[in-house]
C-alpha cells in the first residue's frame, strides 16, 4: 500500500517537472505570443480599473466591424446635428485619447440632453484636470439614470474624503447592476469594516469583475480562518543539532496564501472565486489557487497556476513553485525559479536559495542569499546566518545574528540565542530569551525551560512548562511529563502522555509504557507441552518498538518475554542485541541461554564480559563454571569479584562457595 502512495505521488511530481518545463520551453520559443497575450492581460486590468467611459464598446464594435466607412458614416451624421451619432463618435475619439476632437461633440450631444454624453464629458474633463466642472456633468448623468456617472461621482467624493457622498452616489451605481459600481462600494464598505461589504464584492464578481472575485475569495477565507474551530497550525521545532534553515512555504502576513488545513468551512466557495479571478489573468488569485490545490495534494494543477502567476510576475508564486519542484526532486529547476523571486525581492526565496547553497557546502553564497533574505525584510535571514554562524563554530556571530532575529520577534532565534547562552555558562541571561521564546509559541523554548528549572530543582514550574510543550506535540516534554505522573502515582495521566511520547518516536517513552502495561498483568506461565506459543500482549508490542529503536533494557525484557513463552530464537536474538550494545544484564542472560544449550565457553564470554561491567551474578557463575572444571584459584578469584559486586544474596552465596573453594585447596 505504501509502496503504491509512493509511486502515485512520484509520477504526480514528475508531472509537475514535465509540465514546468514545457511551459518553460513555450515561454522560450513564443516570446511575441506571450508579449500579445501580456498586453491583452494589461488591457483587460485597465478597462477593469475602467475609465468609465459610456457607448465605447458600440462604438469599437461598428468600428470595428466596417473600419473606417462605419467611422465616416457617423461623422456625417454628427456633424449635420444628429445627438447619438454625437455621442458615439465623441466616445470614440475620447477611447482613443483624442480629447479636442471628441470635445465638441460630446458637447452637442450634451446640449440635447444625451446622457452618456454628459457622463463622458465628465471623463474627459477629468482627464483634463477639471475635476469639479467633471463632478457636475456626472451628477447631471447620474440623475438621468447613468450608472456609470453615478460611479464616477461617488469616486469623486471618496477621493475628497466626503464618504456619505460617497456611499450615496456609489450605492445608486450599484443597485443598477454596475459592477464597477458594487465593487467601490464594496472597497467603501470593507475600509470601515462594513459587513455589507461582502454582498457588493459578490455582486461584482458575479459580473465578472476579477478583482472583486479575488477579494470576495481573501474575505470568505478570512473568515473562515477567524472562526473558533479553524484554529490550526503547529509551531515551528526551534534549532537543535542540525536544525534546518528557516524558509517557510507560506507566509500569513499581507497577502500571502493562507497556509494550514483551513480550506473547510467558506474554502469551496473561495476556491471558486480564486479560479474565477484566476482565468481572468488575476496573477494573486492563481498564487491562492496554486496553494489551495497543493494543499489539497493536486500538485499537478498547483503548479500550473503558480507557473501562470509566476509567469506574470508574482514574485510569491515563482518561490511557492521552487518549492513544489524541489519537492519533486529537481532542485536545478527549484534554484531557477527562486532565483527570479529572490531577484523580486522574496526574502523567502533568497532564504531557499541560501539554504540550497548551505547543504552544498558553499557557504559563502549561502550566506549572500541569507543576508539578501534580510534585506527584503525576512526576518529568517538573520535567522539563518546565526545558524550558519553556529555551525562554523563562529559564536560570537552567531550570537549576533541570533539577537538581531531575537529582538525582530523571531521566537526561534530567541531560544537558539538562549541555548547558546546557556552553554556559554550563563543561565541567568538564558532565562528571560526562553521565556520571550515560549511565551511567542516556541515548542522547544518551553521544554527548555522545563529542563532550565528542573536543574534548580524546581520541579512544579519545570512541570508546567514540560506540560505545555507536550500539548503542543513536543515529544521528550510528553515523556517527562509521564515520568513525572508516575513518580506522583497518576497512572492514568501518566499512560496518556507516555503514548503520546512513544507514538512521537521516543523509546524511552515506549519502554516505560511497557513496563506500565506489564505491572498490570499477571505474570504469564510456562507454556504446556504441545499448545501454541501465546500472542503477544500489547506491553510486549511496546517492548519490542523500543527494543527496535535500540533501547538496551527493553531488548533485555523482550527476550525475557520471549524465554518466558519458550521462544528460544527470539530470545536470544534480543539477548544478543542487547548486550552486543553493552548491556551486562543482556550479556548475562545471553549466557544463560548459551549454557543451556549446551555452549558454556561463549557462555563464559559473555559472563566474563558482563562480570566486567560489574554484574555480580555472572562473576558467581564464572565462579561456579571454574569449580566444575577444577579451576579451584581461578574460582577463588571469581568469588571474590561476586562478592565486592553484590548483590547480597549473591555476596552470600558467592562468600560461602569461596570458603568451600579455600578449605578444598587447603585439604
Amino acid at each position: 500500500m505504501a509502496d503504491a502512495v509512493f509511486a502515485a505521488a512520484a509520477e504526480q511530481y514528475n508531472d509537475i517537472i514535465e509540465s514546468v518545463e514545457t511551459a518553460q520551453t513555450s515561454e522560450t520559443a513564443q516570446t511575441s505570443e506571450n508579449a500579445e497575450s501580456a498586453a491583452t492581460a494589461e488591457t483587460a486590468a485597465t478597462i477593469e480599473t475602467a475609465d468609465g467611459v459610456e457607448n465605447a464598446e458600440r462604438a469599437e464594435a461598428e468600428a470595428s466591424a466596417d473600419g473606417a466607412e462605419t467611422e465616416a458614416r457617423h461623422r456625417r451624421a454628427a456633424d449635420a446635428g444628429d445627438t447619438a451619432s454625437m455621442s458615439v463618435l465623441g466616445a470614440l475619439l475620447l477611447r482613443r485619447g483624442d480629447l479636442a476632437g471628441a470635445e465638441p461633440y460630446l458637447r452637442g450631444a450634451t446640449a440635447d440632453g444625451d446622457r452618456a454624453a454628459a457622463n463622458n464629458l465628465g471623463v474627459l474633463l477629468h482627464q483634463r484636470g477639471y475635476p469639479d466642472e467633471a463632478a457636475g456633468w456626472w451628477r447631471t448623468a447620474a440623475v438621468a439614470g447613468s450608472a456609470a456617472a453615478a460611479h464616477a461621482l461617488g469616486r469623486h467624493f471618496r477621493e475628497r474624503g466626503d464618504e456619505p457622498a460617497a456611499e450615496y452616489w456609489l450605492r445608486q451605481s450599484a443597485e443598477q447592476g454596475h459592477a464597477l459600481g458594487a465593487y467601490a462600494l464594496a472597497d467603501l464598505l470593507e475600509h470601515r469594516s462594513d459587513v455589507g461589504a461582502e454582498r457588493w464584492l459578490r455582486a461584482a464578481a458575479e459580473q465578472g469583475h476579477r478583482e472583486a472575485a479575488y477579494r470576495l475569495a481573501r474575505l470568505l477565507e478570512r473568515n473562515a480562518a477567524d472562526a473558533p474551530h479553524e484554529v490550526f497550525g503547529r509551531p515551528a521545532l526551534g534549532p537543535r543539532s542540525g536544525a534546518e534553515p528557516a524558509a517557510p512555504r507560506r507566509t500569513a502576513d499581507g497577502d500571502g496564501p493562507v497556509a494550514g488545513p483551513g480550506h473547510t468551512r467558506g474554502g469551496g466557495e473561495a476556491e471558486q472565486w480564486y479560479r474565477q479571478a484566476a482565468a481572468r489573468g488575476h496573477r494573486r488569485a492563481a498564487l491562492h489557487l496554486g496553494a489551495i490545490l497543493e494543499q489539497r495534494g493536486e500538485l499537478k494543477e498547483a503548479g500550473r497556476w503558480y507557473l501562470i502567476s509566476a509567469k506574470a510576475g508574482e514574485a510569491r508564486a515563482a518561490c511557492a513553485l521552487g518549492f513544489l519542484l524541489r519537492d519533486a526532486g529537481d532542485r536545478e529547476s527549484a534554484a531557477v525559479w527562486w532565483l527570479r523571486a529572490a531577484q523580486d525581492g522574496d526574502g523567502n526565496a533568497a532564504n531557499a536559495l541560501g539554504a540550497l547553497h548551505a547543504a552544498r557546502g558553499e557557504q559563502q553564497t549561502a550566506e549572500r542569499w541569507y543576508r539578501a533574505a534580510m534585506d527584503a525584510g525576512d526576518v529568517n535571514g538573520a535567522y539563518n546566518l546565526g545558524l550558519l554562524c553556529a555551525a562554523q563554530d563562529r559564536t560570537a556571530q552567531a550570537e549576533q545574528w541570533y539577537r538581531r532575529a531575537a529582538y525582530a520577534g523571531h521566537r526561534e532565534a530567541a531560544n537558539a540565542l538562549a541555548v547558546l547562552l546557556l552553554q556559554a555558562g550563563d543561565p541567568a541571561g538564558a532565562e528571560p530569551w526562553f521565556s520571550k521564546a515560549a511565551e511567542a509559541g516556541s515548542v522547544d523554548a518551553a521544554f527548555n525551560l522545563g529542563i532550565l528549572y528542573a536543574g534548580r530543582d524546581e520541579d512544579r514550574t519545570a512541570l508546567l512548562w514540560y506540560e505545555r510543550a507536550a500539548a503542543a506535540g513536543h515529544t521528550e516534554a510528553a515523556l517527562q511529563v509521564g515520568m513525572a505522573l508516575l513518580h506522583h502515582g497518576e497512572e492514568q495521566e501518566a499512560e496518556r502522555h507516555l503514548r503520546c511520547a512513544a507514538g512521537g518516536g521516543s523509546a524511552e517513552a515506549a519502554f516505560r509504557l511497557a513496563g506500565l502495561l506489564d505491572a498490570r498483568q499477571p505474570p504469564p506461565g510456562p507454556p504446556a507441552l504441545g499448545e501454541p506459543l501465546p500472542e503477544k500482549t500489547e506491553c510486549e508490542e511496546w517492548y519490542e518498538r523500543a527494543a527496535e529503536q535500540g533501547h538496551r533494557r527493553a531488548q533485555v525484557r523482550v527476550g525475557m518475554l520471549a524465554a518466558s513463552r519458550g521462544d528460544v530464537e527470539s530470545a536470544g536474538h534480543w539477548y544478543r542485541e542487547a548486550a552486543e550494545s553493552g548491556s551486562r544484564n543482556g550479556a548475562f542472560n545471553l549466557g544463560l541461554l548459551l549454557a543451556r544449550e549446551g555452549s558454556e565457553r561463549e557462555a563464559a564470554l559473555w559472563w566474563t564480559r558482563a562480570a566486567a561491567d560489574g554484574h555480580g551474578r555472572a562473576a558467581l557463575r564464572l565462579a561456579l563454571l571454574a569449580a566444575r572444571r577444577g579451576e579451584l584459584a581461578e574460582g577463588q578469584r571469581w568469588c571474590a569479584r561476586a562478592v565486592e559486586l553484590g548483590p547480597a544474596e549473591v555476596a552470600e552465596r558467592a562468600a560461602r562457595l569461596r570458603e568451600a573453594l579455600h578449605q578444598e585447596l587447603t585439604a
